[in-house]
């Protein structure tokens, strides 16, 4: 359970305290072959379902998976929510709504997700796992959450990763995402990225960082051209543990993350820079503090206060 609150410097926002995540995770195990997770999330007075699929463990290093499922694609969608030290993914501030083409704040994560190449979806996950090589990819609806398909096309989402060092990933991956068009056939958006990850969770120095590039399928041209987005990010922490009796790590940390949604267009990308701490009880059960400074190229500057208080057993 995450339970949040969340102001802003805006004046039309409304400070408010809210669930972000309320989510049981039954992780089920029918043998060493079969295996499924069903994970429906109660958050705002309604069910959701999250994740809900079925793994086939073919090998010890090859895996199928079917249903409701991350895509292969951006490292910081992948990590999971209750990891994670930035609060908001995607940075928003209340009431701030103007990026080109996916609204809101223009962020790393804000387009990743927003035009449907990173997230959930429904379709098909293949994973291979090597000594020193990983891939995974995905075979989706491209859709997103507990929508039915729209068209006969699917989108396809790839991820190579490599062990560079001991304590030392790096990633590319390459995604291919449907949609229909404005003349009412398929249409395809394609984006990259690569991504770099230095150590680990609640270990000392972690370090997150990628840049991403694309089509902006939801801002044409005058041609009927997508728009070409850009988007870096890197996030750092440092977990200091604690003999407390109330806690047992501390932790700083940073995230910098720029994007523009339009390469045409000039002054429409922004900056978000992110100080926070987070405060550990034991294992993934923290209590977080963000602000997030939004720095448009044109507009005024922005900011969000953040606090949550996360529970994980």
């Amino acid at each position: 359970m995450h339970a949040q609150y969340s102001a802003s410097t805006v004046p039309e926002a409304v400070n408010d305290f809210f669930l972000r995540r309320v989510r049981l995770i039954a992780d089920i195990s029918v043998s060493d072959f079969l295996r499924a997770r069903v994970q429906p999330d109660f958050a705002g007075g309604k069910t959701q379902l999250q994740d809900a699929y079925v793994r086939l463990n073919l090998s010890d290093a090859f895996g199928v998976s079917v249903g409701q499922l991350k895509r292969a694609f951006d490292l910081f969608e992948l990590s999971s929510s209750a990891d994670l030290s930035v609060i908001e993914r995607d940075g928003r501030v209340e009431s701030v709504s103007g990026c080109t083409g996916v609204s809101g704040v223009c962020s790393y994560s804000r387009l990743t997700e927003e035009l449907a190449f990173a997230g959930r979806d429904q379709g098909l996950r293949v994973d291979v796992t090597g000594a020193s090589l990983s891939f995974q990819g995905t075979m989706t609806n491209g859709t997103g959450v507990n929508v039915s398909d729209d068209n006969d096309a699917k989108s396809y989402s790839g991820r190579l990763t490599a062990a560079a060092t001991s304590g030392m990933n790096v990633s590319g991956q390459y995604g291919v995402h449907d949609h229909v068009g404005a003349d009412g056939r398929s249409a395809y958006a394609r984006a990259w990225s690569a991504d770099i990850e230095v150590g680990g969770w609640r270990d000392g120095l972690h370090v997150q960082a990628a840049v991403a590039s694309g089509d902006n399928w939801k801002e044409l041209d005058p041609a009927g051209e997508a728009a070409t987005f850009t988007a870096v990010q890197a996030v750092a922490s440092y977990f200091v543990p604690l003999d407390g009796p109330r806690f047992d790590g501390i932790e700083p940390l940073a995230r910098v993350s720029y994007a523009d949604p339009d390469g045409a267009t000039p002054d429409d990308g922004a900056i978000i820079i992110t100080p926070g701490l987070m405060l550990y009880v034991e294992g993934k059960n923290k209590i977080g503090f963000n602000v997030d400074v939004f720095l448009p190229r044109t507009g005024e500057t922005e900011y969000s206060f953040k606090m949550q208080a996360f529970v994980y057993f």
